[in-house]
């Protein structure tokens, strides 16, 4: 059956026909995202949610998507979905990133000359028949300072612009190497220095805990005096009512701001000020942006639909088309690993250790390792996987850790899952064959060459005769056909283990006439998704 979406915000149509060429079924319904009860009633039969900023996923839409997999956003900020919870119910958070830089960069340079040249109040006063060309009185850009916080990708483009309107342009960025810098042609400083010296500062950065207010009152009083403020990225970046306090007082000689702290912002301490332009969040507001981020939600979502690739998710490594096909098998490898160990444990784990090696060491290992901690989560959590399983994780208190080395025996990759808990360390490891199946190559130590079942019968008991024996008789007793079965041991004599492949789920009073013959120290029926 074909993946489903729904499509509840304003896209464009070209976008939904991108679903529908890629073979998905669409439902477009571009006013749903304001009706959160009727969302709410149908979203459990859609694979994937495709939004804007007028859908707000909640959890309680998200409890009431059974089926949901990935939600995309066409635009950058997401701030209308609970990200946390979309990831304990194991849904992506995508997001598009790039399809609005340009336009959000042209937007802040555009603010930037509005304030600077007073154009909105000069428009307003020459459209009241006035002739005030005294009363506005600008500023050049050449030859000022702009200082830019954040210059990653949109703060990237603002500088290269800024350059070209040969302005100085610093910048600040905790993230910003002095190659890249040099490259950019802008001179890298520490925050202070920028607050000091910019004739005008421009924002850029997302809002976290770490950018929350960075413009405080505090650090707004460092500025320049006659400096000017261009928010163009998110509310809540600065103090807005420290902000009007000081253009009141002239030490701030202008501002212009596209976002809020409060949107829609109805009324904000910097309404009605002199020389400040505000406009209503119109960084992403052109018609080629729009287009863009649509575009590429509809390809993003389709492809992680269709193929597993992963890209621009807020809550998941991601993982490209080609890799999905690579990875495909040491993916599936990670999760039975996982599994088999979570079957296995019954008490609570401290540590999970995963060591990879060989071909495999050079993968996508944020993507194995989820898959793996999924693995293990499935035990308690039948309904994790690789986006909920490290927030379990996490919530439970348990130390993931990965290691990667070059080959180093007789397989050209394998992984190796070890986990901690009060009372032991258990571990196994496996690889994948040239056939593309996975198997598992080391059970607690001993070396074994074993396929994974979707039913199988696992025991550890002392190197002596009679065992297999005891296993096949007791099967046949209670009608469980063996179809295959593999052997390991630690040395003759020593630690033995047998896998056993059966037609169906071995039962639990089966289960404990082999345990009462005392020659297992351990039995344990374990299932696997084998497709």
């Amino acid at each position: 059956m074909a993946p489903k979406v729904l499509v509840s915000d304003k896209l464009s149509e070209t976008a939904v026909q991108i679903f529908r060429d890629r073979g998905i079924d669409v439902d477009f319904m571009p006013d749903l995202g304001k009706d959160k009860e009727k969302l709410a009633e149908i979203i459990g039969n859609y694979d994937g949610l495709a939004i804007r900023s007028a859908t707000k996923v909640t959890p309680t839409i998200l409890e009431a998507a059974t089926n949901l997999k990935v939600v995309g956003r066409a635009g950058i900020g997401t701030d209308n979905v609970d990200k946390e919870a979309a990831s304990k119910k194991g849904v992506i958070v995508m997001n598009t990133p790039f399809g609005n830089m340009i336009t959000t960069a042209e937007h802040a340079i555009a603010m930037m000359f509005s304030v600077a040249r007073q154009i909105p109040e000069a428009s307003a006063s020459t459209h009241a028949g006035k002739w005030e060309k005294s009363k506005f009185m600008g500023v050049e850009l050449t030859g000022k300072t702009l200082g830019v916080i954040g210059a990653g990708n949109i703060g990237g483009i603002v500088c290269d612009r800024a350059r070209g309107l040969k302005m100085k342009v610093i910048a600040y960025d905790p993230f910003l190497g002095q190659e890249k810098a040099d490259q950019m042609g802008v001179e890298k400083v520490e925050l202070d220095e920028l607050l000091a010296r910019a004739d005008f500062i421009t924002l850029h950065v997302p809002l976290t805990d770490q950018t929350r207010n960075i413009l405080s009152r505090e650090n707004l009083e460092k500025t320049k005096k006659g400096v000017r403020i261009i928010n163009c990225a998110r509310g809540g970046l600065v103090d807005e009512e420290a902000l009007a306090d000081l253009l009141k007082s002239g030490h701030v000689a202008g501002a212009a701001f596209d976002v809020f702290s409060v949107e829609p912002a109805t009324e904000n301490p910097l309404f009605n000020l002199p020389n400040v332009v505000c406009t209503p969040h119109l960084g992403a507001a052109t018609t080629e942006a729009q287009e863009n981020v649509a575009l590429q939600v509809a390809e993003q979502m389709s492809d992680y639909l269709l193929t597993g690739a992963v890209s621009n998710a807020l809550n998941m490594p991601s993982v490209t088309a080609e890799e999905a096909k690579i990875m495909g098998p040491w993916i599936k490898l990670s999760d039975h690993l996982g599994n088999f160990i979570g079957q296995m444990t019954d008490e609570p784990i401290k540590a999970i250790n995963i060591l990879y090696d060989g071909v495999v060491s050079e993968m996508n290992l944020e993507a194995l390792t989820c898959a793996a901690v999924a693995g293990i989560m499935k035990s308690v959590n039948p309904e994790v996987n690789m986006v909920s399983a490290p927030v379990v994780a996490k919530e439970r208190g348990v130390k993931i850790s990965t290691t990667k080395q070059d080959k180093s025996g007789a397989f050209e990759g394998y992984i190796k899952l070890t986990v901690v808990t009060d009372k032991r360390e258990r571990s196994i490891g496996g690889t994948v064959f040239s056939d593309g199946k996975p198997r598992f190559i080391q059970i607690k130590g001993i070396n074994i060459d074993a396929e994974i079942g979707s039913h199988m019968l696992y025991t550890t008991n002392n190197d002596e005769p009679g065992i297999i024996g005891t296993l096949g008789q007791m099967m046949g007793e209670h009608g469980v056909n063996i179809a295959n079965f593999t052997l390991g041991r630690s040395a003759a004599g020593g630690e033995a283990i047998a896998l056993l492949y059966v037609d169906a789920p071995v039962d639990s009073d089966v289960i404990q006439k082999l345990e009462a013959t005392g020659k297992f120290q351990q039995v344990r029926p374990l299932e696997f998704d084998v497709v």
